[in-house]
């Protein structure tokens, strides 16, 4: 539809409405139903509001609608109509389109929308049409509640909307580009509503009692009216002369004044040439050009300031996710009579409004009664309203409802909402960092409130003063949010305009801090302290499971106990009896003190395994202080508290960068604001005696920019920081010649100080971010050579574990360790080191607990669910993965499918074995191959093969004879190639990497999916896919070249059949999870003296789901272990499994296909 041609429907309805003649407006009579189809066509117009589109071209609101409301406002019906269509049509932009489209053609329909709205604002700026409005809210206000009808509660609330959607409506600033003190339309709105009354009207609806459902509408129109305003400007107006805008006024003139007086004396000093053209060359010594020569200067030396290697480049675009967030608009001078008439509705809104209309609004908002982010308007009132009244005669009990702690907590906690949000919501962190700053700006209108209460003469205000300070300086929250809010700023979510009140903000309360100190000593202040990690139980990020932290948390208070560490390991008791109340291990819960005696004796002398704790492992390089802050477990304490000390906390680089920044704008802030960046720097490089932080080359370059610049007469106070820091820098560099490097790098106090006092001056411990490591001695290094040599023969044993525990204090961590053998030639690089998984190596089972986990195992062995059984009846709490893992290591089972869930089937047959095998109906087998697939699925999610899993010890030589007989040679001889030259190629690299096994011939890519191969696989050590991106099986990292000859010797054909069955080879061998400390088979792979042989299954008897396995020992002890597997019944199933197919490898996958085929039909 072209917007420029209207529609027809919308063209007829329109003229229906009535036609203006000269001043007269004459209404059709269909005008009332014309109105509501508008407001029908509104509600159902697309995307890009083609409707509104239309009727703003077309010019309604101004020629039909307007006339109407003013003419025929005793028209109650029609009246009402006409209000609801134009609050409609004056809806802002934003909340008709959400946001600002991204897209161009979208953005071109908000564009048009917006530029109506501009035309509506400037229709409404008539006293007539504010007239009718005031007259018919007054009317209804007069009404009491019984009188007051729905509608007209509905009508009052749209002629608020109706104002406060005009005032909302933002300037042309194409159209206004007068200068200050000329009627803006804005302006001119405000004057008709003043003189319409509806100001007074606004009075009476925030201090009313019975008019208390329309506080929040109220204060939205107030800060909508007030919005191009500064209250210091307001404040000071009528004082005669007003002495702000004259002092602002003379500031710039003698700035303009200094630079032009400077200007001609550069031009006088400049040596006349008559002629320009031959002016001379000039070598600039010491400045290199493109190639290894100086550079040739072609122009006079009085050009050459102008110098520079950027001339006649073409400037760097800046990409737009980099560029400096845009400044809001600054505010406007009005007109002087709409400022008079401001400042009086200021006046007449404190004395009488104020302090009940912020009670109202601040209930709704903690009953949450207001719509969402309403609580931006009572931030700005706070702000807004505080400031008028302390520059206009400070009256605190004006403004008593928002000073006090609660008004310090409710904008301090809105604060921290806008900050956490601007950080987690990316997209829309601009809108929170707007947010953030008009809270900042009432915390720091809070704070201006308290000093100026702290001036006032009555006793009783000051002690009001001191109560709130107390309150603010003991909490924590309120002295680190300044610190939070400085290293997380970024200029490109937030302002110039947020960076300049936050340095205010911190100025002020730094100020008041340090005065507030300085008549008390040992003020007591709350804050956090670090809980020890001994104290802290469980946690429930870690991936070590909850026993194993318990257990964990058992062996911590025996070290506790044995260090003598008593209180210490108490709390530990007690933090864990919180944590795990069941089976009352740690005590019950009311215990007293003979019981926890009794209980940490108990554990004291109870035969707990040790195990080496984990280290930490610090970091050996500097590095920058990390601006992601880790949540830490802390509690809250009171200790005494230093400003010092406080102060030092300022001493960082995200500090010293902020103000570096808004400094390089000095010329254009104001002089509170370049005197609170400089008094900043100066507290840091003075009081601090820090000047080293502030030897930056950014910081260096504004300080050039300034002592060059005319006008730095205007700016002392910057130019003696300026003087003061070069001074000591060169003092400095006089010494210490890396200190002209140690300007390319924002510094830590860590840097500072070992700029100032040498190299290497930190002792171990100190210093933010690092971890200085103390040298290795010649007794230390032969110590380690000798520890190294005693263990690395004794299999089963973590070497570096080993050599940790048994080196003298003060202890090394384990990658010093691996890092200095190295360094010595003792290994050629930190993998030969490997680290076994966090959490696997403490599994506690006492000797009581084994016995009693062995006679559950005997009593329950012949029940369905014999792991089931166990669990119900075991007294310690374990998890069934423990369980099964504790039943492998002794011995108790072979394999994990001895412990499933078994199910008994119908048999159509005399009894179970071989006949009851053969005499399942041909529809039982794809249950039966459903459920095979089930056990491969369930072997899955046991959990990935471990990466340092090592295989037994000749693990896969029956498995490999059988697959031998069953023709699978030719894969066989692949695999065991593979694994050969794996291990040759990690011997002459040195480096080992996973390497994948790619069957490149239809043979071997048959094998690969046959499961008996797979499992062969699986007993050999090679891992399965990880993931699916990952295709192929892959020989680990972790297997050495040794072990890997050993697996390929293994598969090798060696002609007879070994000992034992090869049916029981069928089944996935299980792979070793977390054997105990005791029983945890050695490195090798021919070492495992633990392992055992498989318990066999008969042959014939082998069942092909989980609903037909039996474990019944008799028929156990019927199939012979090493026989052959009878050949299939003639009345046994269609379709069996493809470990029993007697088909050849390559056909396997056709004929499969051809009987699931058949099956269907």
């Amino acid at each position: 539809m072209d917007l420029y041609m209207m529609n027809c429907e919308l063209l007829a309805t329109c003229s229906a409405l009535g036609y203006l003649e000269g001043d007269v407006y004459h209404r059709e009579p269909d005008c009332l139903e014309s109105v509501k189809d508008l407001i029908r066509y509104l509600r159902h117009e697309d995307e890009t509001r083609d409707v509104r589109q239309q009727l703003g071209a077309a010019q309604i609101l101004q020629n039909d609608l307007l006339p109407i409301l003013v003419q025929h406002p005793q028209d109650k019906v029609l009246f009402d109509a006409v209000v609801r269509l134009m609050v409609n049509l004056t809806q802002p932009a934003l909340l008709c389109f959400g946001k600002v489209p991204p897209d161009a053609t979208s953005r071109h329909h908000f564009l048009q929308v917006l530029s109506y709205l501009q035309a509506y604002k400037e229709a409404f700026a008539s006293e007539k049409v504010f007239g009718v409005l005031s007259e018919k809210l007054y009317d209804l206000l007069q009404l009491d509640w019984e009188q007051r009808q729905e509608e007209d509660t509905l009508l009052i609330e749209r002629i608020l909307l109706l104002v406060r959607n005009v005032l909302h409506v933002p300037p042309d600033p194409t159209e206004e580009q007068s200068v200050d003190g000329d009627a803006s339309v804005h302006d001119r709105v405000l004057w008709a509503l003043h003189i319409s009354g509806m100001d007074d009207l606004l009075k009476f609806l925030a201090s009313a009692q019975a008019e208390q459902q329309w506080a929040l509408h109220v204060l939205e129109i107030i800060s909508l009216m007030f919005r191009d305003q500064s209250p210091e400007e307001l404040a000071a107006l009528g004082q005669g002369q007003a002495a702000a805008e004259h002092g602002e006024d003379t500031r710039e003139l003698e700035t303009l004044r200094q630079r032009e007086l400077a200007e001609r004396r550069a031009r006088a000093l400049q040596r006349p040439s008559r002629h320009s053209r031959f002016g001379g060359s000039y070598v600039l010594q010491g400045l290199k050009a493109i190639g290894d020569r100086d550079v040739v200067f072609h122009k006079g030396l009085h050009n050459l300031k102008s110098y520079s290697h950027d001339l006649g480049k073409e400037t760097r675009r800046v990409p737009r996710r980099r560029q400096a967030a845009p400044e809001a608009e600054p505010p406007r001078r009005s007109a002087r009579n709409v400022r008079l008439f401001l400042r009086h509705f200021c006046q007449d809104f404190l004395e009488g409004c104020y302090n009940r209309l912020m009670l109202l609004v601040k209930d709704q908002l903690v009953r949450e009664k207001a719509q969402q982010h309403d609580e931006t308007y009572y931030l700005w009132a706070t702000a807004f309203f505080m400031a008028f009244n302390r520059r206009r005669g400070f009256r605190p009990e004006l403004v008593s409802e928002t000073v006090g702690v609660r008004a310090f907590h409710f904008i301090e906690q809105n604060l921290t909402t806008y900050y956490e949000m601007a950080l987690m919501d990316k997209k829309e962190a601009a809108t929170w960092a707007r947010r953030m700053h008009l809270a900042l700006k009432a915390y720091q209108e809070l704070l201006r409130t308290v000093q100026e209460m702290d001036r006032s003469p009555e006793q009783a205000v000051r002690d009001s003063s001191q109560v709130i300070k107390s309150n603010i300086f003991y909490l924590m929250e309120y002295r680190e949010l300044f610190l939070a809010l400085f290293r997380k700023f970024d200029e490109t979510k937030q302002p110039r305009s947020f960076l300049r009140d936050l340095v205010e903000t911190a100025h002020l309360f730094l100020r008041m801090l340090e005065r507030f100190c300085r008549g008390r000593a040992g003020l007591v202040v709350q804050g956090e302290v670090p809980l020890p990690e001994d104290v802290v139980p469980f946690d429930a990020a870690s991936e070590t499971p909850v026993e194993e932290q318990r257990a964990e948390a058992l062996l911590r208070i025996q070290g506790c106990l044995r260090d003598a560490r008593a209180p210490q390991a108490l709390r530990l008791l007690r933090s864990a009896r919180d944590v795990w109340p069941e089976g009352d291990v740690f005590g019950p819960p009311d215990a007293g003190p003979p019981e926890e005696t009794q209980l940490l004796r108990e554990i004291l002398f109870a035969p707990l395994p040790r195990h080496v704790p984990p280290e930490d492992e610090a970091p050996e390089e500097e590095e920058e202080e990390d601006e992601e802050e880790e949540e830490e477990t802390v509690q809250v304490s009171e200790k005494e508290f230093n400003f010092l000390d406080y102060l030092k906390r300022f001493a960082c680089a995200p500090v010293v960068r902020a103000l570096v920044l808004l400094l390089r704008g000095y010329a254009r802030n104001s002089p509170r604001t370049n005197h609170c960046a400089a008094r900043l720097l100066h507290r840091l490089a003075r009081d601090l005696r820090m000047e080293a932080l502030l030897f930056q080359l950014s910081l260096f370059a504004l300080f050039h920019r300034l002592l060059s610049d005319p006008a730095a007469g205007a700016h002392q106070e910057l130019v003696a920081l300026a003087k003061f820091v070069l001074g000591k820098f060169f003092a400095l560099a006089a010494t210490n010649k890396k200190a002209f490097v140690e300007l390319l790098f924002w510094k830590s106090p860590a840097a500072v100080r070992e700029m100032t006092e040498g190299y290497g001056s930190l002792r171990e411990g100190e210093g933010a971010g690092r971890s200085r490591v103390p040298p290795w001695t010649p007794q230390e290094e032969q110590e380690l050579r000798e520890l190294y040599w005693k263990y690395k023969e004794v299999e089963g044993e973590d070497v570096i574990a080993a050599i940790v525990a048994h080196l003298p204090a003060p202890g090394r961590t384990r990658r010093q360790v691996v890092k200095q053998l190295v360094r010595l030639g003792l290994a050629s690089s930190a993998k030969d080191f490997p680290r076994e998984r966090k959490g696997t190596r403490l599994v506690l089972w006492t000797q009581e607990q084994e016995e009693e986990l062995a006679r559950l195992f005997e009593e329950f062995q012949g029940s369905e669910d014999v792991l089931g059984n166990i669990m119900k009846h075991l007294t310690a709490r374990r998890s069934r993965a423990r369980v099964v893992e504790k039943l492998l290591g002794l011995g108790l089972v072979s394999e994990r499918k001895e412990l499933y869930k078994k199910r008994r089937r119908k048999s159509h047959g005399p009894g179970p074995g071989v006949a009851g095998a053969s005499t399942v109906p041909a529809q039982d087998s794809s249950a039966e191959d459903g459920d095979s697939e089930e056990e491969e699925e369930d072997e899955a999610e046991e959990g990935p093969m471990e990466e340092h899993w090592v295989p037994e010890e000749g693990a896969g030589q029956g498995l490999a004879h059988h697959l031998h007989q069953e023709g699978l040679a030719g894969p066989l001889r692949w695999l065991e190639n593979c694994l050969r030259r794996t291990a040759g190629d990690r011997e002459e690299d040195g480096v080992s990497h996973p390497v994948p096994l790619v069957p490149l011939s239809e043979e071997n890519e048959d094998a690969m999916e046959d499961r008996r191969f797979r499992a062969l696989l699986r007993q050999l050590g090679l891992r399965p896919p990880a993931s699916e991106q990952e295709s192929f099986w892959r020989i680990p990292a972790a297997l050495t070249p040794q072990q890997l000859r050993r697996a390929a010797a293994s598969i090798a054909h060696r002609g007879p059949d070994p000992p034992g069955s090869p049916q029981e080879l069928l089944e996935p061998p299980r792979c070793p999870r977390d054997p105990d400390p005791a029983e945890r088979p050695p490195a090798g792979l021919g070492s495992d003296s633990e392992s055992e042989e498989p318990v066999p299954v008969p042959g014939a008897a082998q069942p092909g789901t989980k609903r037909r396995r039996e474990l019944d020992s008799e028929d156990e002890d019927n199939g012979g272990s090493g026989a052959e597997p009878d050949p299939p019944a003639p009345c046994s199933q269609e379709d069996e499994d493809e470990d029993e197919d007697p088909q050849p490898l390559g056909r396997r996958k056709r004929v499969r296909r051809v009987e699931d085929e058949e099956e269907e039909d």
